[in-house]
């Protein structure tokens, strides 16, 4: 069956950060001047887009009020304005990594760094989970290119076909395979092929689509996540390893790999899918504590009714 995608689905993808324009425009720009110049128009230009995206901007101060709140208006305004210039750098950290070497992407990381911790001896593959923040696509490229992970990401295809085309052929160059989110059966029986290959499959999982939905409590509140990670992790015995990459005050990045969820497969599948997807949220909520300018969802992530 068709995932039907209602607008308020895909509420992620439609701020103005993410038109082909603004990545076209980012990509070329990275490609050919200095990155202190880079990161210098991306400072200007997330000033403008702060107080232009009016409606971004209010909502990323309703969810940080949920985050931080004992800040004031002030503050997360402030903070907010940070969290733009942060998803700026990034986007262009990762461009610039698509042409950087091995041994310089190694100088890029900065302690702690748990991703060569992770065992993959097992012979069930692992699902990398991860949320919505830090560099989601910056890690692909060090997993691949410095651990030699096979590695397969599993997406929501972009609303612009142009910037879809963009990322999917970025990943590609890297060896780096992109499974789209497009019909149920079709991407779950993909991703178990992966995983019996021994292979790896990352997979944002902090914002559910449609009937790909369990409640967990995220910062006190009730808040869907996905399940098919868990879901995989109970059909085919393969780790849950929640993963991320997170920019330091220095512009290195910390590889988190923290301690893998394993999902029971005996009893209630319902309630060992919800149970593994609580231990990741608790696992995200405590990185989102001491890195909000680092979680990107540029729209109400409880709602309207909640952001307040």
């Amino acid at each position: 069956m068709r995932v039907t995608r209602q607008p308020d689905q895909v509420r992620w993808h439609l701020h103005g950060l993410n038109t082909s324009t603004i990545f076209g425009l980012t990509h070329w720009g990275v490609s050919h001047i200095p990155k202190a110049m880079s990161y210098g128009i991306g400072h200007v230009g997330t000033w403008l887009a702060f107080h232009l995206m009016t409606d971004t901007t209010a909502a990323l101060v309703g969810n940080l009020r949920v985050v931080v709140p004992h800040l004031d208006e002030r503050g997360l305004r402030a903070l907010a304005l940070r969290t733009y210039r942060s998803y700026a750098r990034e986007t262009i950290d990762f461009i610039r990594s698509l042409s950087t070497d091995r041994r310089e992407l190694a100088t890029w990381l900065a302690p702690p760094n748990t991703f060569d911790r992770v065992d993959r001896s097992g012979g069930n593959g692992l699902l990398l989970v991860t949320g919505h923040i830090g560099n989601s696509e910056l890690g692909a490229v060090i997993l691949r290119a410095i651990y030699d992970y096979p590695l397969a990401v599993v997406v929501l295809p972009e609303p612009d076909p142009r910037v879809n085309e963009r990322r999917v052929r970025m990943r590609a160059t890297l060896g780096i395979e992109t499974v789209e989110v497009r019909q149920e059966m079709e991407t779950a029986l993909r991703i178990r092929r992966l995983l019996s290959e021994n292979r790896a499959v990352a997979m944002a999982s902090d914002r559910p689509l449609g009937r790909d939905r369990v409640e967990v409590q995220f910062f006190g509140r009730p808040t869907g996540f996905p399940r098919a990670a868990a879901l995989m992790g109970y059909l085919t015995g393969a780790p849950l390893v929640p993963s991320f990459i997170l920019r330091q005050p220095d512009g290195r990045y910390a590889g988190l790999a923290l301690d893998p969820i394993h999902v029971s497969r005996t009893g209630d599948r319902d309630a060992n899918v919800q149970a593994a997807m609580q231990t990741f949220a608790t696992a995200l909520e405590d990185l989102v504590r001491q890195y909000p300018h680092l979680w990107y969802h540029f729209y109400p992530y409880w709602g309207a009714a909640h952001a307040s």
